[in-house]
């Protein structure tokens, strides 16, 4: 089998300077958005099978909270600490094993017979999910020519909303014949194959060959060097503040909407059209950048946040109304996310991009940590779902005004002016 690396020099130039797409590029395109369906797969069909864990292990519901933020927690940390690693030695070996190891550790979940064995194999399979999606994001930014970047590297994050519809029709398949461990052996084979595919066709970056070894230190310090230290901490707020708001929706809108008076299903629903408004929002972001660019598409998204989400609590008992508010969310939320992605996949260099955009996943990930938990402290107060809906203006409103201030940086310093 001959390595990817060997290819001809005309096939893995580097991607901002080639004119047209080639095979190899669209390839490895390719390959890192599949790689990113399995991770939405994986990190959202949890959700949709703790009722029927709970009643196969006989684990109560309340006792899942650690379940659900484990492999968040792990997301966390790996995208931390894959990025330096990748920027040392490569991004193609760090996304083929981190594909392998949550390939393996869903396997193991499947097996899992108490509480802890779910704790343990979901924190797992977080090291490997989130080792895999920086360094995907960063090939795919390297094998795109510059002036398409914001268009294929924000359409490759359809696949996290593609994944969570994909594991949805999946559990509704396979539980009713096989149970919900068929799901878990399913959110491991495929990973499995993929990873085969990986090893064959996955290249390595020229341009990280060309350039990261002319760096010295912790990649992590690098961040920080060049005039990039303002631009990383207010880059870092809007990922923070909408992941918070992302899985804040996806863990606590049905319930809200329960607690207004709607039926069950309508939460089913309101989730489905979310993660369609999401693929939506997701195909068009990188063009709309590209036309108006990212700060301003930025702002005028978080802005629609701020005001959709309370206005949701005022709608939340009429169903045609709540599913297009709910549309509309998952067009904003996630359209945002995969700018913020193409932003920082963009803003730091080859030697430390993996780097880059691992640290900001990574802080992102705190804030998918923070929103569920939060929502949880909210009800325990005895908030209403218009008050706590109403609360959703803070993080939308902090994560505009953050874009904002970055129009006093110098422009080669400012993250969001940099495609």
């Amino acid at each position: 089998m001959s390595s990817p690396a060997a290819l001809p020099s005309h096939a893995v130039t580097t991607a901002r300077d080639e004119r047209t797409l080639s095979r190899v590029q669209l390839r490895t395109i390719l390959l890192c958005g599949i790689v990113i369906i399995l991770d939405g797969f994986d990190t959202q069909c949890v959700g949709f099978l703790v009722p029927v864990i709970s009643e196969n292990l006989n684990i109560p519901l309340s006792a899942f909270g650690p379940v659900l933020s484990a492999a968040l927690v792990g997301l966390m940390i790996a995208a931390m600490a894959s990025g330096p690693i990748a920027d040392r030695w490569g991004r193609r070996w760090v996304v083929i094993v981190s594909v392998v190891v949550f390939a393996v550790f869903a396997l193991l979940t499947a097996r899992a017979t108490t509480l802890n064995d779910l704790i343990l194999y979901r924190f797992l399979t977080g090291l490997g999910l989130g080792g895999a999606m920086p360094n995907a994001v960063a090939l795919t930014s390297e094998y795109t020519p510059k002036r398409l970047q914001p268009i294929v590297v924000s359409a490759i994050f359809v696949g996290m909303p593609a994944g969570a519809l994909i594991a949805s029709q999946a559990a509704s398949f396979l539980i009713p014949r096989w149970g919900w461990r068929s799901v878990f052996v399913l959110g491991g084979v495929l990973p499995l194959l993929v990873a085969i595919a990986l090893v064959k066709f996955l290249p390595e970056s020229v341009q990280w060959k060309q350039e990261a070894r002319t760096r010295t230190g912790v990649s992590v310090k690098h961040l920080f060097t060049e005039g990039r230290a303002a631009a990383t901490l207010l880059l870092w707020v809007p990922f923070f503040m909408n992941l918070l708001i992302l899985y804040f929706i996806l863990s606590w809108l049905p319930a809200l909407l329960r607690q207004s008076g709607m039926p069950i299903s309508a939460g089913v629903q309101a989730v489905t059209l979310f993660s369609v408004g999401g693929m939506i929002g997701i195909l068009t972001a990188g063009r709309i950048m590209k036309a108006t660019g990212a700060q301003t598409l930025l702002i005028v998204q978080f802005a629609a946040c701020a005001l959709l989400i309370p206005s949701l609590a005022s709608v939340a008992s009429s169903l045609t109304p709540m599913l297009l508010w709910t549309l509309a969310l998952g067009i904003f939320v996630q359209g945002a996310q995969a700018g913020l992605n193409a932003v920082a996949a963009s803003f730091y260099p080859p030697s430390v991009r993996a780097t880059g955009i691992g640290w900001a996943l990574g802080v992102g990930r705190i804030g998918s940590i923070v929103g569920p938990s939060l929502g949880g402290v909210l009800l325990g107060l005895h908030w209403t779902p218009a008050q706590i809906l109403t609360a959703g203006i803070a993080p939308a409103t902090l994560a505009a005004l953050a874009i904002i201030l970055t129009s006093l940086l110098p422009h080669q310093a400012n993250a969001f002016r940099g495609e």
